[in-house]
């Protein structure tokens, strides 16, 4: 039984993180630097959709929620390997809950103390899905058992949003007015959300789905954890290619949708989490390819420090600070292309000055 932390992990999560820490700002400000680039494909894809459908940016939350639940079955087994007992363990995920929640309200800075500040969150989301999770794995240790919650979760979900919010008359249940997601949001907590009185795409109710996120990371994790069996990257390849299958087809009926986490979204998101991880995996943990992953564990081992820090330290002062002058003789675009590329650099360089001295946030 292998309980030692997977080094793919923590590169596929660097992977993922850099998008928001910058990639994405210096693929869009690089596409501008070609005629008619900045409204390209790739452009494009740096950029959430409106409402259905889906964009490369859209899979960069649920990867990280997907990555977060792979590893509950390591961290699990180490704790029971401890002595820990299942009660402690309980005890653990809830704190881990309940300390993402408030960072969440960190991030949406309620020490601003204004009356209508947002109380769903990025980080609310994982913290509360990852949670929620970890308990049906503790209580249901048949995979099958789990599964199959998963499957109700994701039906059931797509016949509560069959229903259209009693406030919307005449809108659509699946449309941005109409749905359920938001009449809950809107009824409880009308002022604390995204757009406030409307909806937010970190929501309550859309919290149940993202636990089916939670779950396909932890069957990865578990698979990757117990299973001695060979072509492991094969046969991550081919789930992937069933959820991705059965995705589609349910996006006929519920249109893959990040906004409200949308079971097709889930299993679509899933189809790719699974197989970029096969890929990430094959390379480092098989075939023992890690002289390249150093880059991207800098930013997985302090994911949330970064997306925290982004918050709070005034990354883009200090690359004006350095860089502005620079970016300022240059024609324009050729100048947000530095700051973007000096924004990034700024960041990674604050995380591996975190690493070198041993800091990690650790939730």
């Amino acid at each position: 039984m292998e309980n030692k932390r997977l080094l793919s992990i923590d590169t596929l999560r660097g992977f993922d993180m850099m998008f928001i820490m910058g990639i994405a700002g210096i693929i869009t400000s690089t596409c501008a630097l070609f005629p008619g680039g900045a409204d390209c494909w790739l452009a494009t894809q740096m950029k959430h959709v409106e409402w259905d459908g889906l964009a490369f940016m859209d899979t960069i939350f649920p990867l990280f929620l997907f990555i977060s639940g792979m590893t509950f079955p390591f961290s699990y087994a180490r704790h029971l390997e401890k002595g820990d007992s299942k009660r402690r363990i309980f005890w653990t995920t809830v704190r881990r809950g309940v300390v993402l929640c408030l960072l969440g309200l960190v991030f949406n800075k309620i020490f601003q103390f204004k009356p209508d500040f947002r109380i769903p969150s990025v980080l609310a989301r994982i913290g509360l899905a990852w949670m929620f999770a970890a308990w049906i794995y503790m209580a249901c240790r048949n995979k099958w058992v789990r599964a199959i919650i998963g499957l109700l979760i994701l039906i059931g979900y797509n016949l509560l949003l069959l229903i259209p919010a009693p406030d919307a008359a005449g809108a659509g249940s699946l449309t941005l007015n109409g749905n359920i997601v938001g009449y809950v949001d809107r009824t409880l907590i009308p002022n604390h959300i995204y757009i406030k009185g409307v909806f937010d795409p970190e929501g309550l109710l859309s919290t149940l789905p993202a636990i089916v996120t939670a779950l396909l990371g932890q069957f990865t994790g578990e698979f990757v954890r117990t299973s001695d069996k060979s072509h492991k990257t094969l046969r991550l390849l081919c789930a992937a290619a069933i959820l991705l299958i059965a995705g589609l087809v349910w996006n006929c009926w519920f249109p893959v949708n990040k906004k409200l986490w949308s079971s097709s979204f889930v299993l679509v998101v899933g189809a790719y989490s699974v197989a970029l991880f096969a890929i990430f995996h094959w390379l480092i943990d098989v075939k023992g390819y890690t002289r390249w992953t150093g880059f991207f564990t800098v930013i997985g081992m302090n994911s949330i420090t970064i997306y925290l820090a982004q918050r709070i330290i005034p990354f883009k002062n200090i690359a004006e600070f350095f860089f502005g002058g620079l970016a300022g003789l240059l024609p324009e675009v050729w100048g947000k292309w530095i700051l973007s590329l000096a924004y990034f650099a700024i960041s990674w360089l604050f995380l591996l000055f975190l690493k070198k001295k041993q800091v990690f946030l650790k939730v």
